[in-house]
């Protein structure tokens, strides 16, 4: 929508910044930033948007048309050269997380195509680039540059293409350290090998590392790591080389599968993506207290913004909730979690996010905020209000009942089995492969 309004008025998208930081300044503090300069052209910020609520805008040539363009290079090919230099320039060009990279051929690229059903000029992704103020559309040919570029295998392209068509960066343009996970479900991720037992977030897996770091390369490529325009994290977060890629154990686990869970088949192939600031890893046998109370403790120091979380529980912890626990399914574990999850009020809104996302909320009347601001400081509420949002996955090797929990939120799920190579008996059309979308495939 916004991309039609830039092509029809031909003008930019303004971004105006206060100094930071922002997060956990007092109000007094952050009037004084809006009454204060803009960091880059020293002018007071209050009349800069002002100017912009109230004087046209000028027009620019960077707001051209979205178009198709090579994320690794402006000509198709690059000069020939050694491969120390080859890999310097794409260094220097902004084109990598910084590791080696193995180089994108004409030979490795045609390879990696036939991993999947699409057409190379078909469209994959597209992103906004804070650059150029526009939209720009990556075709299957540029996402298959980057598959080589992870040294990713042609059966690993389809699950590259479906994390590819969420349009989603697994780089956050905040000044905290965001971090994001990547899940896989369904039979590809035996097909192409995936670990989803023990050491499932460690680097021993092949088409964990590579899948994980694929989108870590793909959303350089969109442009989210350029310091100070799409990049303010002050300290980064390094899981963000391969974000937290695993598949879930589906075999060991006692309940179905996550994909399931949002409206998937069991036998379709499948990723989801969450993101999120913080989790906390369990010490498993060290404490006599149940995994509730455990839990509770450790959730309840992370106010959640709309009742999210994402708890990683070892297939023995899903085995004891629901053999001896009698949860019979993870939605059963979770409305427990919604009820006996406690917290002081006061501690939920005056956390900085808390009061700066979700107090407009209250102000609105929308329950339970607006009750909650009514009680005082030290009156129980119970953050987790709404199960539908708290997330199980199963994953782990089962050699101690260990869990995460975090704060993750769930972004969505995006099918894979439409990027698939085609079987005889399918016909492909635009990248479909005759294949359906599946229900759930956009589910926030």
């Amino acid at each position: 929508m916004a991309d039609d309004n830039l092509k029809a008025t031909n003008q930019t998208i303004p971004f105006i910044y206060t100094p930071h930081p922002v997060i956990g300044m007092s109000p007094e503090a952050l009037d004084r930033y809006i009454v204060g300069s803009d960091p880059d052209t020293r002018k007071p910020i209050i009349e800069e948007i002002i100017d912009v609520l109230t004087k046209p805008v000028k027009a620019t040539k960077a707001t051209a048309a979205p178009q198709a363009i090579k994320p690794i290079a402006i000509d198709r090919f690059l000069k020939a050269d050694t491969e120390e230099k080859l890999q310097q320039l794409f260094y220097d060009k902004g084109w990598t997380d910084g590791l080696p990279i193995i180089l994108p051929t004409e030979e490795r690229v045609k390879k990696m195509l036939a991993g999947t059903c699409a057409a190379p000029d078909d469209i994959a992704a597209e992103s906004f680039k804070f650059d150029t103020r526009e939209m720009v559309k990556y075709t299957v040919e540029n996402i298959a540059v980057i598959a080589v570029m992870a040294g990713a295998k042609p059966e690993y392209f389809p699950v590259i293409l479906a994390i590819a068509s969420s349009r989603q960066s697994s780089l956050m343009p905040s000044t905290t350290p965001f971090e994001a996970m990547l899940l896989v479900n369904g039979p590809i991720a035996k097909e192409i090998g995936m670990n989803s037992g023990i050491g499932a977030f460690s680097a021993v897996n092949q088409a964990n590392s590579v899948l994980g770091r694929a989108w870590t390369l793909m959303s350089i490529a969109h442009g989210f790591a350029i310091p100070r325009q799409t990049l303010w994290s002050s300290q980064g977060n390094n899981h963000t080389y391969n974000n937290m890629c695993c598949a879930e154990n589906e075999e060991r686990s006692v309940w179905e599968p996550f994909h399931v869970t949002k409206g998937f088949r069991a036998e379709e192939s499948v990723i989801s993506i969450f993101r999120g600031w913080t989790y906390v890893n369990s010490t498993g046998g060290a404490s006599h207290r149940s995994l509730t109370e455990e839990l509770n403790i450790e959730l309840s120091v992370m106010p959640p913004l709309n009742s999210s979380a994402t708890i990683i529980m070892d297939p023995m912890v899903a085995r004891e909730l629901k053999e001896d626990q009698g949860f019979k399914t993870k939605l059963d574990f979770c409305k427990h979690l919604s009820e006996n999850i406690k917290m002081k009020n006061g501690q939920f809104w005056k956390t900085d996010y808390i009061d700066m996302l979700v107090a407009s909320e209250a102000y609105k009347g929308v329950e339970p905020y607006a009750s909650w601001k009514k009680l005082p400081d030290d009156a129980l509420i119970a953050p987790y209000h709404k199960p539908e949002n708290i997330n199980i996955i199963v994953v782990g090797g089962e050699t101690s009942p260990l869990w995460k929990a975090s704060d993750f939120g769930y972004s969505g799920s995006f099918p894979v089995d439409k990027w698939r190579a085609a079987p005889a008996a399918v016909e492909c059309k635009d990248g479909e492969c005759g294949l359906p979308d599946a229900p759930g495939q956009y589910d926030d």
